[in-house]
């Protein structure tokens, strides 16, 4: 079956359209338009507030606490690492800002879930959550920032779809 001149345009245009779209989402989603890990400003600001709030518990320089893996005596899991030893870059961005904002029960909507680790909501702004959390992403070597980069990438298109 030919398609005559007018339609094929038509298919051809909403094709283009369709495949613009997804270029977009997957070029965007190495940040997911969240972080700042090449502002050196931001940056820096992060890993004061870090020192200042972060490191007594995931450790000065990203390591997290020893044995993080296995819950203590009372079930609360030690502070993981944020380095590429950890796992917080297997989440993307906005899962990262949430946990961090609203703890890590409703941040990442698990119920019940036990945790050491406070919500920052009314104790940091959300500015500085994020220039946390883009510090914390700057120490992330190219292989850990690449690996990164494709859950960014899945949580994006999943979120595109549900909407």
């Amino acid at each position: 079956m030919r398609i005559g001149g007018w339609r094929f345009v038509v298919l051809g245009a909403v094709g283009l359209a369709a495949a613009a779209a997804v270029a977009f989402v997957l070029l965007s989603g190495d940040r997911g338009g969240l972080l700042e890990p090449e502002n050196a400003q931001v940056v820096a600001r992060g890993k004061a507030i870090y020192l200042g709030y972060c490191a007594a518990c995931h450790g000065a320089n990203l390591q997290g606490q020893p044995d993080w893996q296995t819950p203590d005596k009372d079930g609360y899991l030690p502070a993981p690492p944020h380095d590429r030893d950890g796992h917080t870059w297997h989440h993307a961005d906005k899962l990262l800002f949430d946990i961090t904002k609203l703890g890590m029960a409703e941040g990442a909507n698990i119920k019940d879930y036990r945790s050491s680790m406070p919500a920052f909501v009314g104790v940091l702004p959300d500015d500085d959550i994020v220039a946390v959390l883009s510090y914390i992403k700057s120490t992330w070597p190219e292989d850990i920032l690449k690996a990164h980069a494709e859950f960014e990438r899945a949580y994006q298109l999943r979120a595109e779809a549900l909407r």
